[in-house]
């Protein structure tokens, strides 16, 4: 038994030794090559993006993917773009479709590799705080990736080290995230809400009711999850009585 405990260790760590090689060539490779720097600009990223033509729709699927799972990269950065580039609606089904498979491949990674991998992608201060915490607050997790400034490519990571289900982690993607790349394609475009005039009245209201929205969540966490755990249970006694 302690020898095969041992193996398994070692098949582990190897694993996390690759994919932190893997990770370190490929930051170099990016910053060698300037992508780095184009990938942090929606300027720069836009320009890569139609330089590439027929292949810019494919290519941007895969920096979204890669924004989740690797890339420290602000995802409304990338989904700006895309809406300057290909519209609004298109920029959100492409952006969904990397998201998602981003997504699903974190919450992977911490599901099959477990801690020592999350701790080298995240640190150890982030894996702890966040394992932590959506291990008492599984639905507090959903309002976190609907509402922006919360980690969400660190919170699919180490969810996959909670007992977390795939059908809840999935039902919570498919829910959440069109609603947020929705918003952000079509609303940071200043064709729905302008930048100027009664639009600045507008964007203050909504950056001060996201912030209190953000306060809330945090602080109440714990009274948000008993609340629905209560309405969840509420619902399945209903149920079982039909």
């Amino acid at each position: 038994m302690q020898l095969s405990n041992t193996k398994k260790i070692l098949r582990i760590s190897l694993v996390v030794l690759i994919v932190a090689a893997i990770i370190t060539l490929a930051y170099f490779i990016l910053v060698w090559t300037g992508l780095w720097e184009k990938l942090n600009s929606v300027d720069k990223f836009r320009k890569l993006i139609l330089s590439l033509g027929f292949w810019g729709r494919f290519a941007f699927v895969f920096f979204q993917f890669l924004q989740v799972t690797y890339l420290p990269i602000p995802s409304p950065i990338l989904i700006i773009a895309g809406s300057i580039i290909y519209r609004p609606f298109q920029a959100t089904i492409l952006s969904l479709a990397g998201i998602l498979l981003g997504s699903a491949f974190a919450f992977f990674l911490g599901k099959v590799f477990g801690y020592r991998l999350v701790k080298f992608m995240v640190g150890q201060e982030s894996a702890k705080k966040w394992r932590s915490f959506l291990n008492n607050c599984k639905f507090s997790f959903v309002l976190m990736m609907l509402l922006p400034c919360f980690p969400d490519d660190i919170l699919c990571l180490v969810a996959g080290l909670t007992d977390m289900s795939w059908g809840f982690f999935m039902t919570t993607q498919f829910v959440t995230r069109p609603i947020a790349i929705f918003l952000v394609s079509y609303f940071s475009s200043g064709q729905i809400i302008p930048y100027h005039g009664w639009g600045l009245i507008v964007w203050g209201v909504i950056i001060i009711s996201s912030l209190v929205l953000i306060y809330l969540s945090s602080k109440y966490s714990q009274n948000i999850e008993n609340f629905m755990q209560k309405s969840i249970n509420k619902i399945t006694k209903k149920n079982n009585k039909k």
